[in-house]
């Protein structure tokens, strides 16, 4: 029963996502057509109300309005070019330096933005006019762009990791993002190593002549505002000063006293920056709301047990039900955005892994570095279209080089998969597991 259950939401999720119908919609109708079988429709709808209402009661849930308006300031803030020229004079002198720095500043740009896709199209933007200038394929430049920039999400302040945090009962947003700077590293390393041998490849060289430490540290001045937000913020939060919802402000107006010292917010823009955070917080608090009713139905049709039994009536090794676990969250990725597959899956598979002693931040992580490959994936890919059409190109030309960073990034998964130390490490030496 729970596993028809089961099949049924997710056929009819994917029916009204391929008919157009708006994700949060299409959560709440999957979840109550479900449950309808057994439980009265006057029931369960006064039911399914309750708990959307519940879902997005909860205090903890406006540090994600607050770090997307911080996002979206820092956006407009002109941090890009600081941080393309901070990365530039550290990692200049690889080979491909231009492949390499976009790497470097989408990792940084990510995780203050939070948005892949913004960082993308703003890292994107900036290194083109060069990479034109010296030559280099707008295909692979277009790949490394798009590969890279998914990192900056599991690297904090992380709206995917806050959204785990709820989703997964309250698992602590202090230990996810201390535990979320090594596999974004990772990701980003294995980007910046596929960069280097296919740059040697095509004769792209770095910067000549010695390492220019009076630059280097003319760079790091510049980008050393923007790079204080992660400190300050983060610092704060691991530190116990404040929560992460009291972080989420300072990071908002730490974000505008920044824009308007470098001059790029003005109070007309300011207003728009606003209006479009609002716009955005307002779809992804309504989703978080939504997905309660489907967390409530998985849970009355215990369908997360039924999906335990059936995962090690196949085998009782962590090892292989992992592989399964990547595998199925890989597929979805593909289809899904991060937020909603974080909804979705958290209550689905997060009861499983504890059964064989996987900490819930560990398994948080892992489940968030799956989806973003799903961020440069098509058929969805949206991260990787950005960078695409920032890189004047094609898919059918960015494909080729993307297998490269897909082999790289999926070895980096496996890593944060089975070596708990990488993800646990941190939050364990602070004290926070």
């Amino acid at each position: 029963m729970a596993i028809q259950s089961l099949f049924m939401i997710l056929a009819i999720l994917m029916i009204l996502l391929v008919l157009g119908v708006p994700i949060a919609y299409s959560i709440g109708i999957a979840a109550l057509l479900a449950i309808l079988p057994t439980m009265p429709l006057d029931v369960s709808v006064v039911t399914a109300a309750q708990r959307t209402f519940v879902g997005m009661s909860k205090f903890s849930l406006t540090a994600i309005p607050f770090f997307i308006l911080a996002g979206n300031l820092m956006n407009q803030g002109g941090i890009a070019k600081r941080l393309v020229n901070f990365v530039m004079a550290i990692l200049g002198k690889l080979p491909g330096a231009l492949l390499v720095t976009n790497v470097g500043a989408n990792a940084l740009f990510g995780a203050i933005s939070g948005s892949a896709s913004a960082a993308a199209a703003a890292v994107g933007s900036m290194v083109k006019e060069g990479e034109e200038e010296q030559g280099y394929d707008q295909a692979l430049c277009a790949a490394t762009n798009g590969a890279s920039a998914p990192s900056g999400l599991l690297i904090p302040p992380s709206n995917a990791l806050i959204t785990y945090s709820l989703a997964s009962g309250g698992t602590s947003v202090a230990a996810l993002f201390l535990g979320g700077y090594v596999p974004g590293i990772i990701w980003a390393v294995c980007c910046i190593i596929v960069g280097v041998l296919l740059a040697v490849k095509k004769g792209y060289k770095g910067i000549p002549g010695k390492f220019d430490w009076k630059n280097l540290g003319v760079c790091t001045l510049h980008a050393l505002p923007a790079l204080s937000l992660i400190v300050v913020v983060i610092g704060g939060i691991v530190g116990g000063v404040f929560t992460a919802t009291e972080g989420s402000a300072i990071a908002v107006a730490y974000a505008l006293i920044l824009g308007i010292f470098y001059r790029n917010i003005t109070l007309k823009s300011f207003w728009n920056i606003v209006v479009d955070s609002a716009k955005m917080s307002g779809m992804v608090v309504f989703l978080i709301g939504v997905s309660n009713i489907l967390g409530w139905v998985m849970a009355f049709l215990q369908i997360p047990q039924a999906v335990s039994a059936a995962l090690l009536g196949i085998s009782n090794s962590s090892v292989v039900i992992l592989l399964i676990m990547n595998l199925i969250l890989l597929v979805a990725g593909t289809f899904m955005d991060v937020t909603p597959a974080i909804l979705i899956f958290t209550p689905l598979f997060l009861p499983l892994v504890k059964t064989f002693g996987m900490h819930p931040v560990h398994f948080g992580l892992v489940l968030v570095y799956n989806l973003c490959i799903g961020n440069i994936t098509p058929p969805v890919g949206n991260t990787l279209f950005v960078a695409i059409k920032v890189g004047n190109t094609t898919l059918t030309k960015t494909l080729p080089y993307m297998l490269s960073y897909y082999i790289a990034i999926l070895a980096g998964l496996l890593l944060v998969t089975y070596i708990p130390f990488l993800s646990m490490g941190l939050p364990a030496l602070a004290g926070l597991v």
